[in-house]
């Protein structure tokens, strides 16, 4: 199996994660309202980008594993509440890892189906935030994309890195795990250093 698929498998895992841990941390839902929202969490967006793009079926429908992956991800965060719920208040772990790696992914579709590397860039963008977008609102938040902390412009240069790279050949593999890792670093800094995007207009 190609890298690509990894990189998805464990993409929805670290978003279930961060779903189920937002949705019972948030609004004490029951079993069925956390896996809920685990789903939505970690197919929003690559719901949203297959079906912009035209790639159907859209891939949890066409592969079950992507299920599976979000079911494994509600067990470990039931299993490891304690320790997943520190990690995610202190480093925003699960979303940092989830954006990083759905960014990649949603680029390399986008690529794949032969869209200009603009699309491309945008489209990684719209998978890696649209399912935390989706799991904010449920639970009564102020999406993350709308907050003064960067996010989404994480997304964005890390998605620009791996079509320039992309375009210069360089091996794909290795292009994954370096435009990856800047996007982690990107949102690492930002949480160490409280750094924002300069706001639209000063009141």
């Amino acid at each position: 199996m190609e890298i690509q698929y990894y990189f998805e498998i464990f993409g929805v895992i670290f978003y279930g994660i961060s779903g189920a841990l937002a949705a019972d941390e948030k609004s004490g839902k029951d079993w069925f309202g956390v896996t809920f929202t685990a789903f939505i969490t970690s197919l929003g967006g690559g719901t949203i980008r297959d079906v912009l793009l035209g790639a159907y079926p859209i891939m949890w429908i066409k592969d079950v594993n992507i299920l599976y992956a979000v079911a494994a991800g509600i067990i470990l965060a039931a299993i490891f509440y304690d320790f997943f719920l520190k990690l995610r208040k202190t480093f925003m772990l699960f979303d940092t890892l989830g954006i990083a790696l759905f960014t990649i992914v949603g680029v390399e579709k986008a690529l794949g189906l032969g869209v200009s590397p603009v699309v491309a860039i945008i489209m990684g963008m719209f998978t890696a935030i649209m399912g935390g977008v989706i799991r904010d609102m449920m639970i009564n938040e102020l999406p993350i994309v709308f907050r003064k902390e960067i996010y989404a412009s994480a997304c964005l240069a890390g998605a620009v890195l791996y079509v320039v790279l992309d375009s210069l050949e360089i091996d794909r593999t290795f292009n994954f795990f370096i435009a990856g890792g800047l996007i982690v670093a990107i949102r690492l800094a930002a949480l160490r250093y409280n750094l924002s995007i300069p706001k639209f207009k000063s009141h």
